[in-house]
């Protein structure tokens, strides 16, 4: 059987690090409070003339290096963002542009943090059906460009960053098991950005509302991603015919640290099975888990035949799993 393999990964965040201390500066907050109910104690911000597009071809480039890949090998590039540079075209184009990757189709998908997913089950899917053979899948966000950093319940969570992996059309067990994509539109305005697009267009009087930041209800979000995170978790077992014991990592979106401690007891994980990066990196959204992959993959910690389970929730909401075989 043809499947969707993994053979290298890849990540890049900004140099910059924004600790809690740092925040205690900006807005009304400690890095107690933020600690105890995120998790979170640094995250990393772009630069000032440091775009989506330059994260995800940095660790695009870096996955590409890792599998012995060249770019004009890639048949097909697709991004996972909703923090790209433009509204069109995708900022797959300009990555395709910057790593040279001349023979691949490139488009962006939105998703949110649940936009790696959604994306790697686009190019897997794509492979299985013999129309690819090497495919980049990227998560990158600069989240910092749409955070109102007077809002100390939202610009504690976020920070910038982007992880890539390179897919593979290959014989054998290993590779992408299934994926399990879902959505709700119906409760979008919990999580989500209202303007700038052609529903609100830029105006002064516009501008005044502040359209262009990002807008969450925390305590509604926190009871919806714990449910569905765990809805999708055990659909990918059971589709699967596996049991929580099988799955030898569990790379969540890093959220923040409740909702990965909620969900992890609700479905019964060990904490050595569950990886958490979230301390150092904050909510990246759709880099998260490509970032955490990468993490796990370059320390050496994946062996072949290990089972990962990917799971992530966004707005929208969407929420997505993976099943993996290393």
């Amino acid at each position: 059987m043809i499947r969707a393999r993994i053979i290298g990964t890849g990540s890049y965040v900004p140099e910059k690090v924004l600790t809690n201390a740092d925040l205690e500066k900006m807005v009304e907050t400690s890095d107690e409070w933020i600690t105890a109910r995120t998790g979170i104690r640094e995250r990393h911000i772009a630069a000032d003339k440091e775009y989506t597009s330059d994260l995800a071809t940095k660790a695009a480039q870096n996955a590409l290096d890792m599998a012995g890949v060249k770019a004009e090998e890639i048949d097909y590039l697709v991004v996972g963002t909703i923090t790209g540079d433009y509204p069109w075209p995708a900022t797959a184009c300009i990555v395709q542009s910057n790593l040279g990757a001349v023979n691949a189709g490139a488009v962006d998908v939105s998703a949110a943090c649940s936009g790696f997913v959604y994306a790697l089950a686009a190019a897997s899917d794509r492979i299985q059906a013999g129309h690819a053979k090497k495919a980049l899948v990227i998560g990158a966000e600069t989240l910092s460009r749409i955070i109102d950093w007077e809002d100390r319940n939202t610009c504690i969570l976020f920070g910038d960053g982007a992880g890539a992996v390179v897919l593979e059309a290959q014989e054998g067990e290993a590779g992408i098991l299934s994926t399990h994509l879902h959505a709700d539109g119906t409760q979008l305005e919990l999580l989500y950005q209202p303007g700038f697009a052609t529903r609100i267009l830029p105006s002064i009087e516009a501008l005044k509302e502040r359209p262009n930041f990002l807008y969450m209800q925390g305590n509604e979000v926190f009871k919806v991603a714990v449910r569905s995170l765990t809805e999708v978790a055990n659909i990918a077992l059971k589709a699967n015919q596996m049991k929580v014991e099988d799955i030898d990592l569990f790379i969540p979106h890093q959220a923040n640290i409740r909702i990965l401690e909620a969900t992890a007891k609700r479905l019964k994980l060990r904490s050595e099975q569950v990886y958490i990066n979230v301390d150092r990196f904050g909510n990246t959204s759709g880099a998260t888990i490509p970032l955490a992959l990468d993490e796990v993959n370059r320390a050496g910690k994946l062996k072949a035949g290990d089972i990962l389970l990917l799971d992530a929730f966004g707005g929208g909401f969407t929420w997505a799993a993976a099943m993996v075989r290393w």
